[in-house]
C-alpha cells in the first residue's frame, strides 16, 4: 500500500499519529508512544538514539518514518529542526503570525479565542466517553486523598482541582514539583491520583502516574491523544482536545472538564 503524504509541519505530524495508532503493530506503536512523548528530540537525536530510547531496532523506527509518509529519517527530522524543539511555535512566532494575519487586536483576539473556546467545548461534549467519566467519579470519590499533578500548561488544571476540592473538604494535594522535590511517598493505598499531561508531555507526570499505577493506586488521566504515554494499562483516561488559534491553546474544555469531575465528586462524597 503506498505511502500517505508526509505531514507539512508539527500539528499534522500529532495529528497522523492519531490517525494511525490503531493500526500499528507493537514495535510501530513504540515508535509512535515514544515519538509522542518526546517530539521534540526529533531535531537534535540520530535515528539510532530515538531507536534506543524508544527500545525498537533502528530498522523498525526507519519504518515508522515511511509509515508516517517521510522518505526516511532525515526529511522527518527536518520538520522538527524547523520548528521549535516544544513542537509548537515560540511565542515570538506566535505573536509575529498573528500580527501578519491582522488578528492583532483585542477584540479581534477576543472574538477568535471565544470561538476557538466554543468549538473547544463542543468537541468535549461530543467526544467525551459518559461511562469513563462515571467511573472516573467513581474511582475518586472513594479515595482517602486525591493527589493531582499537572505542570507546564495543565498546573493552573490541576491547581484550580485541589482548590476545588480544599473548598469542598476534600483531602487533596497538589504535586506541584516546587525545588525539584517527589512527594510520591505521600500516596498511600486507598489514595488516588489525577494526572493531567498534554503534548509535548511531561515526564515528571509520566512518572508519577506509572508509579501509582504499579501500586495499584487508581490514576485518572486527563489527555490529549489515544496515544498519549499517560495511557497506560490501569490508567483511566479522559481525553480533551483543545482548539488552538494561531498555535495558542486555551483550557476551555479542560477546565469545563475539572469542574465537572471536581463537583461530581463532591456530590457523591456528600450524599
Amino acid at each position: 500500500m503506498q505511502n500517505p503524504a508526509a505531514p507539512q509541519n508539527v500539528e499534522m505530524f500529532h495529528q497522523r499519529l492519531r490517525d494511525v495508532s490503531d493500526s500499528l503493530p507493537k514495535r510501530m506503536r513504540q515508535c509512535a508512544e515514544y515519538l509522542s512523548a518526546h517530539s521534540d528530540r526529533i531535531a537534535f537525536c540520530t535515528v539510532a538514539e530515538l531507536a534506543t530510547a524508544a527500545q525498537v531496532q533502528p530498522s523498525a523506527m526507519m519504518r515508522f518514518c515511511q509509515v508516517m509518509g517521510f522518505r526516511g529519517y532525515t526529511e522527518m527530522q527536518k520538520l522538527f529542526k524547523d520548528s521549535v524543539s516544544t513542537g509548537f511555535p515560540d511565542y515570538e512566532s506566535r505573536l509575529s503570525a498573528l500580527r501578519e494575519s491582522g488578528a492583532g487586536s483585542p477584540s479581534a483576539l477576543l472574538a477568535e479565542f471565544v470561538d476557538a473556546g466554543r468549538l473547544s467545548l463542543e468537541n468535549l461534549t461530543n467526544t467525551i466517553d459518559a461511562r469513563s467519566l462515571d467511573a472516573a467519579v467513581n474511582q475518586l470519590s472513594k479515595a482517602n486523598m486525591i493527589h493531582v499533578v499537572g505542570l507546564r500548561r495543565a498546573f493552573p488544571v490541576a491547581s484550580y482541582l485541589v482548590y476545588a476540592f480544599e473548598k469542598m473538604q476534600i483531602p487533596a494535594m497538589l504535586h506541584d514539583g516546587t525545588g525539584k522535590l517527589n512527594h510520591q511517598h505521600a500516596i498511600r493505598p486507598g489514595d488516588a491520583l489525577i494526572a493531567i499531561t498534554f503534548a509535548p508531555y511531561s515526564e515528571d507526570t509520566v512518572s508519577l502516574a506509572t508509579h501509582c499505577a504499579q501500586q495499584n493506586i487508581p490514576v485518572v488521566a486527563i489527555t490529549d491523544t489515544l496515544i498519549s504515554p499517560i495511557q497506560l494499562q490501569g490508567v483511566l483516561p479522559l481525553c480533551v482536545s483543545e482548539v488552538d488559534f494561531g498555535a495558542f491553546r486555551s483550557l476551555s474544555a479542560t477546565l469545563s472538564l475539572a469542574i465537572t469531575l471536581a463537583v461530581s465528586i463532591g456530590a457523591e462524597k456528600n450524599t
